[in-house]
């Protein structure tokens, strides 16, 4: 620039010495040409040094402004970012928990699992997997799980009422010799899986209570939850799955529930006594609701009272003990009555509510909903841990073909075929599980009363008769049409014994009473679980729905 200035003025002394003017105009122009050329070099040269800086901050992962927030909030939280390495979250590590982080672990996914308590549960329902269920541990390769636990082998049921019993068993002929029902602890099943998915390179299992799922946009980037320590963390991943149980703080958000609390579970565990039929599920059709016996351990038979309400009699005050030698033992079979007395005297009562909820998904970008946090039934028939398997194996295999998760849209859009393909087997179980609670629970209505009966001498005809309905109990053969009809065999059978030998308009107008019972019954449950889904999923879209391209 200076040297523009001194040939513009040199030019002007030569011009001179030879006579000739240099106009004042054309040298005030070259001056004001000097200073803006001057002004932009500097205004460049300082443009240039803040683009330089800049992109060597973003280069290195940390630009000025956003250092100064983070080292600002790093006292209050730790972001803790996984989505590059994290492609699911799972909140929970129970049964659904684990099993899904192992079976995703496998086909190489690679999951952080948050569970609230890492130590053993000590829980009184989710003892007893169905033979159904146990084929899809089967199908996920997680058979090994209910070894060396001391699981027992189940291979049927037995039903008693009013001092009558009948033997119901699995119809297993066409299964391998190893596929059976399976009781233990409950506590003892999940650790084994835990252990196994703590073993696994891809699994990070974490002690900690997610307190809220990350949302941005409407689309779930993962979750803010607090350590062990009370440190408040957040963690991302592509695809956040709850799976924190009946008592989930976070379904909420991803569902509208209509969680129903129709009774409570008193539970008791009986040491060093038999059971009628060993290697069965024992329930006893009883007043007011039934009992269920079964064994957990080799040394020990889990007793299930349940009692209708929201509400149990007090355990502190001893009306608790009272009602359940007053009431309940009198109706218990003689080869579990010592046993029973013995365990109430002990002490170790334990109660849980029995909780019933449709599943009403919200298809969330980014999250998911499983398990007992999704849907659960009453846990008269043992079928929570099956659904929640089947559930899983449908997830798995929609999820096989997909190599990135992170386009959350399409990815919400593509497991909306989720929820119509777990409907076929999941509610045959809920429904079933609804339906008999209700037929067998007393009742002072006439109709209800023929209705229970019924069930029971239905049940007691064996052979296609007993085996259609255990085949749905136990998971085998979950076709929601075999339910409706062998529902309504039941309650046409119940009519046949009304109007024979002789019918009477007394018992007629019973029978009628009983097929609008029945009709009252199963009905609002189908209508809960989806007539669609349930009986005709071809129909609905999301049935045919694609991978995306990936």
């Amino acid at each position: 620039m200076c040297d523009f200035v001194s040939a513009c003025q040199a030019e002007k002394q030569e011009r001179e010495k030879e006579g000739l003017t240099v106009p004042s105009a054309v040298v005030a122009l070259s001056g004001k040409m000097a200073d803006r050329l001057m002004l932009a070099s500097v205004f460049v040269s300082f443009v240039g040094v803040i683009l330089f800086y800049v992109s060597y901050l973003i280069k290195n992962g940390r630009p000025h402004k956003s250092a100064s927030i983070t080292t600002k909030s790093t006292s209050i939280t730790t972001e803790c970012r996984s989505g590059d390495e994290t492609d699911v979250i799972i909140v929970g590590a129970g049964v659904a928990g684990a099993a899904l982080a192992l079976t995703l672990a496998k086909d190489g996914r690679r999951v952080h699992v948050i569970e609230r308590d890492l130590t053993e549960p000590d829980r009184i329902v989710g003892e007893l997997l169905q033979p159904g269920g146990y084929l899809k541990l089967m199908e996920l390769g997680l058979e090994d799980c209910v070894e060396n636990i001391d699981a027992q082998r189940v291979f049927g049921y037995a039903l008693f009422k009013d001092g009558k019993n009948t033997r119901l068993s699995y119809p297993l002929e066409k299964f391998h010799a190893d596929v059976a029902g399976r009781s233990f602890h409950n506590g003892r099943f999940i650790q084994r899986m835990r252990e196994k998915a703590s073993s696994l390179p891809t699994i990070r299992l974490e002690q900690g209570t997610v307190v809220s799922l990350l949302e941005e946009e409407g689309t779930i980037k993962g979750a803010l939850y607090k350590t062990k320590s009370g440190k408040e963390m957040k963690a991302y991943a592509p695809l956040t799955i709850v799976c924190d149980g009946c008592f989930s703080n976070l379904r909420r958000s991803l569902c509208n529930p209509q969680v129903d609390v129709p009774s409570c579970f008193v539970g008791l565990v009986l040491e060093n006594c038999q059971l009628p039929y060993e290697n069965h599920g024992h329930v006893v059709l009883a007043d007011p609701s039934p009992i269920l016996f079964y064994r957990i351990s080799s040394t020990e038979i889990r007793c299930l009272v349940d009692v209708p309400g929201q509400k149990v009699p007090s355990i502190s005050n001893g009306d608790l003990s009272k009602y359940l030698k007053n009431v309940v033992a009198p109706q218990i079979p003689e080869e579990l009555k010592d046993g029973f007395i013995a365990a109430v005297e002990k002490g170790n009562i334990r109660t849980m509510p029995n909780r019933s909820m449709p599943a009403a998904p919200q298809p969330t970008p980014g999250a998911l909903l499983m398990g007992d946090a999704f849907n659960m039934r009453h846990p008269l028939t043992g079928g929570g841990m099956t659904v929640a398997l089947s559930d899983i194996v449908v997830l798995r295999d929609l999820l096989r073909p997909l190599r990135d998760l992170h386009d959350s849209y399409t990815l919400c859009k593509y497991l909306e075929s989720f929820y119509t393909l777990r409907k076929p087997v999941a509610s045959t179980i809920n429904t079933l599980a609804g339906a008999l609670y209700k037929v067998f629970c007393a009742s002072p209505d006439k109709a209800r009363q023929e209705m229970r009966e019924a069930c029971f001498d239905y049940l007691s005809l064996g052979g296609v008769f007993s085996n259609g309905p255990v085949a749905l109990l136990s998971g085998l053969n979950p076709r929601p049409m075999s339910l409706v009809i062998h529902f309504f065999a039941v309650a046409v059978y119940g009519v046949g014994r009304l109007l024979l030998p002789f019918p009477s308009l007394k018992r007629m107008w019973i029978g009628a009473r009983l097929i609008s019972g029945a009709s009252g019954i199963i009905f609002p449950i189908i209508k809960a679980e989806g007539v669609r889904q349930m009986f005709f999923p071809a129909t609905v879209a999301a049935y045919y729905r694609a991978p995306p391209p990936q």
